[in-house]
């Protein structure tokens, strides 16, 4: 069998994460999460995982969404990262400009985004 793809999830808001984990947990992904992005430069640095989805909100505390995602596509280009913000145009447009696959709005409907992510993970396993 496929191992599972592994996902790491950010976003400063306890309920969210949980029901972020819950949820994915629940799909048979592996899910690990994050609290800010230097918690998750911490994750995606760490050797032993293999990270194939990251799904990061853009308003945080340290380092924001918008600045992890500009590390992670410098130097994990093979990630894929949907970036998720509940605050309007300005923030989306810096997620496009820092290169997230695909920007969410909040609320954000979860079958949504495990559609965007199952597409955006198939798209890079079709190019192996």
């Amino acid at each position: 069998m496929d191992s599972p793809n592994k996902l790491l999830i950010v976003d400063d808001n306890e309920d969210i994460l949980s029901t972020f984990y819950e949820f994915f947990n629940s799909l048979g992904y592996e899910v690990k999460t994050a609290r800010d992005g230097f918690a998750a430069l911490k994750l995606l640095k760490n050797k032993s995982i293999f990270f194939d989805c990251l799904i990061t909100d853009l308003v945080m505390p340290n380092i924001s969404g918008v600045g992890l995602i500009s590390i992670a596509k410098k130097e994990y280009p093979h990630l894929k990262i949907i970036a998720m913000t509940g605050y309007g145009g300005q923030p989306g447009a810096l997620a496009s400009e820092a290169k997230a696959d695909f920007v969410f709005f909040k609320p954000v409907d979860l079958l949504k985004i495990e559609n965007k992510v199952s597409e955006l993970i198939n798209q890079k396993n079709d190019k192996q």
